[in-house]
């Protein structure tokens, strides 16, 4: 059979954003294109990329290699080691490169000619994917800080939940300000799409994601029919055609998210939110929630997310 070439125009696609910002419908609607072949969390670029030394030295690539073959979700896309050892060194010994041949020959394996990884925190190394593949894209997903915080909490409740909507909405005003950063640098490289617009407007934002990375619109997209589902968590339920809807936040739909936790991301991250269309709504607190609210949530939160993002920054 042939081998699948990949167009030179035709770079990766990589799908980033927070968590819960709904990066697993948009892969699971790409995986259902003919020609696409979507993978998830290989963490490739946010904890392998330049881990190991120059891949030159033969020594180097193969410790880069082993550990790429340990991580379970690389696993999962059948790596021929041996294939690859062999082809590495057919070309530029990088680690783009080496990421990409792993990503190639999974495409491969299913009959398509172009791939892509869905990664959260992804964005932040738009540098070097773009350095490394100059006709990739990358689509950043954005939510209502709100609605994500509340479905946070219902799947995931953090052991602490003290301060926790601090270091929450400050993630988010990070994640949309890098956003809008790397688009102002990469116009042609990178979207940034609201979770909003992709379940409310299905076919028509699918239809735009499409002309952004240069493929025909494809029906099945919509049904996911053909869906490449990696089986945890939230896919291994996932439906068979695209979750749609109006998601509108409503102070009445609450299921794990405290009206005193809206006060706050209402206050911190009012300005972002309004630019990105997420109202504000009113939160009428009773006299001991407001108490609780001034004198306990607002310096904690705001405490915890200082030294949040004082961490981030230092781990970079």
């Amino acid at each position: 059979m042939p081998q699948p070439e990949a167009t030179e125009n035709k770079g990766p696609i990589f799908i980033g954003g927070l968590d819960n910002s709904g990066k697993t419908h948009l892969r699971l609607a790409l995986s259902s294109h003919p020609n696409i072949a979507m993978s998830r969390r290989t963490y490739m670029w946010t904890r392998v990329y330049n881990h190991y030394g120059d891949l030159s030295h033969w020594e180097n690539f193969e410790r880069c290699l082993n550990a790429l073959l340990e991580r379970k979700d690389v696993r999962l896309l059948q790596p021929d080691a041996e294939r690859i050892r062999r082809e590495f060194w057919l070309g530029a010994p990088t680690y783009g490169r080496l990421f990409a041949l792993i990503h190639e020959r999974f495409a491969e394996r299913l009959g398509k000619t172009r791939w892509g990884e869905q990664e959260a925190g992804i964005e932040a190394c738009a540098d070097e994917i773009f350095k490394a593949y100059p006709s990739a894209k990358i689509i950043h997903m954005l939510r209502d800080p709100r609605n994500r915080y509340d479905e946070m909490l219902g799947s995931a409740p953090p052991r602490v939940r003290l301060g926790r909507v601090g270091v929450n909405t400050a993630d988010w005003l990070q994640s949309a300000h890098l956003a809008e950063f790397n688009h102002q640098r990469f116009p042609e490289k990178y979207m940034v799409l609201a979770y909003e617009k992709l379940v409310s407007q299905p076919e028509n934002t699918l239809r735009k994601i499409c002309a952004f990375i240069g493929e025909e619109y494809a029906p099945a997209m919509l049904m996911l029919d053909g869906a490449i589902s990696f089986g945890s968590g939230k896919e291994a339920g996932a439906s068979s055609e695209l979750e749609t809807g109006v998601v509108e936040f409503h102070l009445d739909g609450l299921q794990a998210v405290s009206r005193r936790e809206v006060a706050f991301m209402q206050a911190f991250a009012r300005k972002e939110m309004s630019r990105r269309g997420y109202a504000a709504l009113k939160v009428r607190l009773s006299p001991r929630e407001a108490l609780l609210y001034y004198g306990m949530d607002v310096p904690l939160n705001l405490a915890r997310a200082a030294i949040w993002r004082i961490r981030i920054n230092h781990a970079k």
